[in-house]
C-alpha cells in the first residue's frame, strides 16, 4: 500500500490525493506534523532529506518528494499527461509556473492568514505576496480566456497543480470573483470524474 505523508489542509499534499483518487490508486495517509516533531525530526529526514510534505512511499523503504514529481511519477503513461510533443511541454510549462510564479504567493498568503497566523514582522510582506499572487492570477485568466485547460482541450496535470490553491485561494484573501474565466475553469475541474474535495477525508480538527 501507497503511504502518503502529508499535512491535509496543504494544496501540494491535496494535488496527490486527487490524481491519485481519480487513478483508482489505492493509498493511505500519514497525518505528519509540519515541525521539530515532525518533518524536521531525524526520522522524517531520513524518508526525505528536504523535510517537507508530500512525500509518498512507494514500497517499503522506497520514497519520493515533491509534489509535482510525485504526479509525474503516477500519471506517466495515462491520459493526465498529453501524448503530443508540445501538449505534453506546455503542461509543464504550467506546472512550472505553478511551483515558481503561484504557488509561492497564493499557498503562503493562505497558509499565514488561515492556518499558522502572519510571522511577527512579515505584515508588509504578506501584502507583496498577495499582489504577486493577484500577478499569477492575471496570467491564468488570460490563458483561459482562450482555451478551456491549461495544456490545451484536455484536462491534465497542468490543471491539477494550479487548481490545488487556486480554488481555496479565498483563504488567502484573494477575490476570485474578478475572475470570470478562472471560476469557470474551477468548475470544469470540479466536473472531471472522480473529483475529490481537499476537505474530504480529513482528520477532525482541520475541517
Amino acid at each position: 500500500m501507497i503511504k502518503l505523508y502529508q499535512f491535509h489542509a496543504s494544496g501540494n499534499c491535496y494535488k496527490v490525493r486527487l490524481l491519485l483518487h481519480q487513478l483508482g490508486v489505492p493509498f493511505e495517509t500519514v497525518e505528519t506534523d509540519i515541525g521539530t516533531s515532525g518533518t524536521r525530526s531525524p526520522e522524517f529526514k531520513a524518508k526525505n532529506p528536504i523535510a517537507k510534505v508530500p512525500t509518498v512511499e512507494l514500497e517499503p523503504g522506497v520514497f519520493l518528494a515533491e509534489s509535482n514529481a510525485i504526479l509525474w511519477y503516477f500519471a506517466e503513461g495515462t491520459p493526465f499527461i498529453p501524448t503530443g510533443k508540445l501538449e505534453r511541454a506546455r503542461m509543464l510549462q504550467w506546472m512550472f509556473f505553478e511551483q515558481y510564479s503561484h504557488e509561492p504567493y497564493v499557498a503562503v498568503a493562505r497558509a499565514w492568514i488561515s492556518f499558522f497566523g502572519i510571522p511577527p514582522g512579515k505584515e508588509r510582506e504578506l501584502e507583496e505576496r498577495i499582489q504577486k499572487g493577484y500577478a499569477a492570477l492575471d496570467v491564468m485568466e488570460g490563458e483561459l480566456k482562450q482555451r478551456p485547460f491549461f495544456a490545451g482541450e484536455r484536462y491534465s496535470l497542468a490543471d491539477i497543480t494550479l487548481y490545488a490553491y487556486t480554488h481555496v485561494a479565498e483563504e488567502g484573501r484573494f477575490e476570485l470573483a474578478r475572475y470570470p474565466a478562472i471560476r469557470a475553469w474551477l468548475e470544469r475541474v470540479q466536473a472531471q470524474p472522480r473529483h475529490l474535495r481537499i476537505t474530504d477525508g480529513a482528520p477532525a480538527a482541520s475541517r
